[in-house]
Formats: C-alpha cells, structure tokens, sequence
C-alpha cells in the first residue's frame, strides 16, 4: 500500500509501505495513483513528496508477478507519465535503493534527492527483461546514451555520488532525505516545471551515435553469448534516439512484452527463486547452515602450480558468510604459502573448501562442509579475483553418489560414447557450442585442467583398470555395462592435461594454458574404431544433445528418487554455479521441465533400446512416476511423485 499525509507549509506525502522492500505492487500503484489524486484536488497543496518506509525507497516491481498477467502491463509506464505531467512538483526523498520500477517512479518525479549510501539502478536484465515503464525512454534522455547503456545493459547498481555524478539525482545528504526533500520542496513551489519533465528533454546528441550502438551490440554479444536481453535492452535504447517520447514508449512495451513472455525471462527468474530457496536447507534432525557452528582452523593445504591468488588468511574464520581472494604470496602461520597448481584445498577442523583455477583465470569454487559423519554442503561459485565470493549452499551426502563427482562422470561418459560413434569429433563439439551447451566442452577442459591421471588412480582404485583388473576382461565391457577405456589410454600414453601439455586438448607448454584441438585426438578416435570394429556414422546435433543432456537429466531424477539431494532446485543451483549451465536456461531441471518429461522419457527409453549396456540411459523410475502425470510444474514433482526416504 501507500500511506497519503498532510504536511505543514502546503505540503503532501506519500509514502510507500509493502515490507521488506517496498516492491511495487498492483495495491501499492493503487495507493500512490489514489495519493497523487488527492494531492491534485487539495487546492492547499502546493507540492508532493514521495518517499519509502523504513529506510527504503524502492526496490522495483515485485518479482512474483512477473508470471502473472500484471506484468506485460503494470500500469507504472502511466503512472510515471502522471507523475511528469502533474502540475505540482513532486520530490522523490530516496533512502536505501531505488532500484527497476522504483528508479522509474523517481525519474518521473520533478527531483530527486538521496542518501549518501542509496543504491540506484535497473537490474532488470539479469531477470530476462528490461526497464519497461519508461526507463528505457527517460534515463538516456536525462544522462545521455552511453551511460544509460551501461546501466541498462550491465544491470549494475550504482550508489549515490556516482548517480549524482552522471545526472540522476540533483541532490546527495548525509542525513534524513525525507527531511531534507521536505525542506527542499518548500524552496520551489513556485518553479517552472516544464525544464524538469524528462519526458519533454531530447536525447543528448553525441558524434557517432550509430557506431555508438554497433560496439555495445557487439560488446554485449561477447559478454553475454545467448541471452536476449541484453540486446533487446539496447534496442528498446534506441527507440529513444530514433522516435518521439509517445512512439518509443509503446516500442519499448512491445520489447517488455517480448522479453517478459521468453523462455529465458522464465528461466533467470527461476534461478533467482532458486538460489535465494537453496541457503534455507535443513535436515531431518534440524541441522541448518545457521546452526552450522565455525571453528579454529587447524591445517591448510595447498596444491599446485600457478603462484596466483591465495584465500586470505586473516578472513578464514569468516568462511560461513564469505570469502576473500587476494594475491599470493600472503603468509600463513608464519610460513610463506607457495601456490603450486590450479588447486587449492583448505580444511578447517571439519570444514573442506576446493579452489580449481580455469583457464581464463577465473575461479570455480567447491566449498563444502561436513556437519556430520554422512553430512555434507556445497557451495559452488565462480568469480574473478577481485570479488567478494557469496556462496550458494547446497545439502548432499557424502560418498561416490554425490551430486557433483556423478554429474561430472555422466557428462563425460556420454559424450565419449558419441566420440566413438560419430564420423568427426569436431560434430560433437560442434553441436554443443552451437546449442549454448558447452558445459560438456568445459567437462572436458576442467579435465585437463585438474589432470587426468586423477581420475586415473581413482578408477585404477575401483579395479575398473591397471592390475587390479581380471585378466581376459574386454576392454570395452565391465561386466554387462559398456566402458570407455579412452581416458585410461590417454594417460598410459602420457596425456595428463594442462601439466603435460596435452590431453583432451593440446597446449602450448607443459603447464600451457592456451589450448586448441588435437589432430593427434582425431587420428586416435579413428585407429580406436578400427581397433575395436565400430562403425562410424552419421549422428544428428539433435541425438548428441538427447543423449548428453538427457541422460544428465535423467541421473538428477535418479538422485532425487534415492533422496541425495532435497529439491530439483538445488540440483539447478549446482549445474548453474559449479559448471556454467547458461543462466538463462535454468539448469537441467528446469529445462527438463520446458522439454516435457514424457518427450525425454520417450527418447530415453528408446536410446536405452539402442544402447542397452548404458545404464545411464535406463530412464529412473523417479522420471517415470512423473511422466504419468503428464509435464507437471517443477514445483510439483516432490508431491506428484511421493517424497523418498531422505539420505540428507
């Protein structure tokens, strides 16, 4: 809702309370329309000021109604409008953020004044969809193309000094906003309004104004490969150059409506939804991250090669909430710490933390702890250097089936299956960067990244290869299940990864990081079909992609069946944050959700016909309960399909 006051010296308030942020809503437009109107009609009012309870201005419109038919058309563009054209001026008294709608609910008041620390900004993008009340239309017309660009397109948020800096608030204190705007207001009662409605200004001419769109086109395509909104924001930018305030607000509302009705738009706010679910875990007995208890660190290990960036030792009790990178060469204990690998592995007490470094010097984190003797969390981030690392934690117990190591086995396995199968290898590869689902080209990389001789001894250690393994066993079959025996062979020929310059990739140096594909690989595959009398054939882009990401699909159906992990959610959030599943589809879940579980069913049980000895293809029996439903919505699997005996 929003709260209507009458103030002393001619004065109106409205004040918008829809705790914890104050997020537009369909009741609270209704109340800030209904306060304005009042306002208008109170021939003692000579000025309105709009402001937000408890230290909060605005963080935008609620993210729950984007599924709902409100969203394509909230009625805040108008109210915005209303709010330029009113004959009163209106003093936006920011605290705290001003954030999507509720920036826009700023730019349609007269001025603007915030708090020294209030964040502004449009993070629409990240959700899959733009500023669609005016924002697109009104912030380059107040501080120009380029800036509105960046903001629109990036989704960053900005605090005050910088937002004041490029032009969007015409005011910054240290103090109580709303006093001050209070006190601002009775300074121009009587100010001419026409110079402060936004609506009214020009786009600021600047030279080169098409090239000035080519090369965030351009920029933006390398960032963010795949995603639409981004794009669709510039476009929607453009309609601000190119037409009339009247003609691009409606391109605009036709862009919103695109975005918003997209499958990504779905997708990313499912991811939103999901991460925010996955730190509210807890087990049967009552454990919880809260409840999770930090302890004295008693021994840091550290692996490999690269003297890059080392977790900073003075933050390490802070693991719980966040973790800090900071360059190498810190000391430990007294004792300086060489990093001597992409591999960092820290124990506290009970508390595991797994650092793998990639190629383009980023940082993939597997972070779990043990609360327990069969209890364990991950957390799984990807970050640069200079960022703070919040972690998203996932609740998985401990052992071969976990989540992660079993993804990971069934990722590769299928696309080594292929390998063998299909005329060119480049077709694999081909078809999965094509399809934005190069995840499995990552599987391999973080392969050779981490050396394959790791996965080597383990498998050596399962007697699935090396002396353990019974004499006269064919090298293609463990028992009634088909083995790829590739990995074994690449590293009985010295092929480790990175550490020796070649394995599934070929590098520059031993320790190289520049990879490219090997010709040597290619003439293997073929000798290896030869060897073994495998046909090659031709295999379609759709076959690659149902056999790699379904049969991915259908083990998280598996682990859920068995209880391994507590919600189709949490299995997005570990594809999404430990092996860069593109955001905008969702994670594995979700897409299994878009597919329809009867089509993946179907084509399961008919791969699983073709390939019997490939048990990853059998479909589960979790997937099949499901699938008698028909597709039910994600959120309704767990019930449909009976809740399994928890091994959390």
């Amino acid at each position: 809702m929003a709260e209507y006051l009458r103030l002393p010296h001619s004065l109106a308030l409205i004040r918008i309370r829809n705790p914890p942020v104050n997020a537009i809503s369909p009741a609270v437009l209704y109340g800030i329309k209904e306060g304005l109107q009042k306002a208008v009609s109170d021939h003692t009012v000579k000025a309105i000021v709009i402001s937000g309870a408890d230290g909060k201005f605005c963080a935008g419109v609620d993210i729950h109604v984007f599924s709902t038919p409100w969203s394509s058309d909230t009625g805040l563009g108008d109210l915005v409008d209303e709010m330029q054209r009113n004959k009163k001026p209106v003093v936006a008294a920011i605290e705290g953020m001003a954030l999507g709608g509720g920036l826009e609910l700023a730019l349609g008041s007269h001025y603007r004044i915030a708090h020294v620390q209030t964040e502004t900004g449009f993070p629409e993008v990240t959700l899959g969809i733009l500023p669609g009340a005016r924002g697109t239309q009104l912030l380059p017309r107040l501080i120009g193309i380029p800036a509105a660009l960046d903001l629109i397109t990036s989704g960053r948020c900005i605090l005050a000094g910088e937002a004041f800096k490029l032009g969007i608030l015409d005011k910054v204190v240290n103090s109580d906003p709303l006093e001050k705007g209070i006190k601002f207001a009775r300074t121009i009662l009587d100010q001419p309004l026409e110079c402060r409605r936004i609506m009214n200004k020009t786009v600021p001419n600047v030279p080169n104004m098409d090239a000035i769109f080519s090369e965030v086109f351009a920029k933006v395509r390398k960032q963010y490969p795949g995603y639409i909104a981004p794009e669709t924001c510039i476009r929607a930018v453009q309609a601000s150059v190119k037409h009339p305030y009247e003609v691009g607000i409606k391109e605009e509302k036709e862009l919103a409506v695109y975005l918003v009705e997209s499958g990504q738009a779905r997708a990313l706010q499912y991811a939103f939804f999901a991460e925010r679910n996955a730190n509210k875990w807890s087990t049967p007995s009552g454990v919880s991250w809260k409840t999770a208890s930090v302890r004295p660190i008693s021994l840091v290990g550290v692996l490999g090669k690269h003297v890059g960036e080392f977790l900073d030792s003075p933050h390490l009790h802070m693991v719980r909430a966040a973790i800090y990178l900071v360059p190498s060469g810190v000391k430990f204990c007294g004792k300086h710490i060489a990093v001597l690998a992409p591999l960092i592995l820290i124990q506290v007490h009970e508390l595991f933390i797994l650092c793998v470094r990639t190629g383009d010097g980023n940082f993939f984190f597997f972070f779990f702890v043990v609360l327990g003797p069969e209890l364990r969390t991950y957390t799984l981030s990807h970050s640069t250097s200079s960022q703070l690392i919040e972690m998203e934690n996932i609740l998985v117990p401990r052992g071969w089936g976990e989540v992660v190591s079993t993804f990971l086995t069934i990722s590769n396995n299928g696309t080594m299956n292929i390998h063998v199968q299909v005329l060119c290898r480049h077709t694999v590869f081909s078809s999965l960067r094509d399809s934005i689902y190069v995840i499995y080209i990552r599987n391999f990389r973080v392969s050779d990244l981490a050396g394959l001789d790791v996965g080597w001894k383990g498998r050596k250690g399962q007697g699935l290869t090396g002396p353990a393994l019974p004499p006269g066993t064919p090298a293609r079959k463990r028992g009634n299940i088909r083995y790829c025996p590739i990995p074994d062979i690449l590293c009985e020929s010295g092929r480790f990864g990175q550490k020796t310059g070649k394995g599934w990739y070929q590098y520059d140096k031993p320790l190289g990081r520049i990879h490219k594909p090997d010709p040597w690989l290619s003439k293997f595959l073929s000798q290896y079909r030869e060897t073994y009398h495998i046909e090659p054939r031709v295999i379609s882009q759709d076959e690659i992609l149902e056999r790699c990401l379904y049969a991915l699909i259908n083990e998280a159906f598996r682990i859920l069946g068995e209880g391994i992990a507590a919600s189709p959610e949490h299995i997005d959030v570990i594809y999404l944050h430990g092996y860069g599943w593109p955001r905008y589809r969702g994670g594995p879940m979700f897409y299994a959700s878009t597919v329809g579980l009867s089509t993946i069913l179907e084509k399961l049980q008919k791969y699983y016909r073709q390939n019997p000895d490939i048990p990853q293809l059998e479909p589960s029996n979790y997937l099949k309960k499901l699938a008698a439903h028909g597709n039910p919505p994600l959120k309704e699997w767990q019930r449909l399909a009976g809740t399994p005996s928890s091994k959390l």
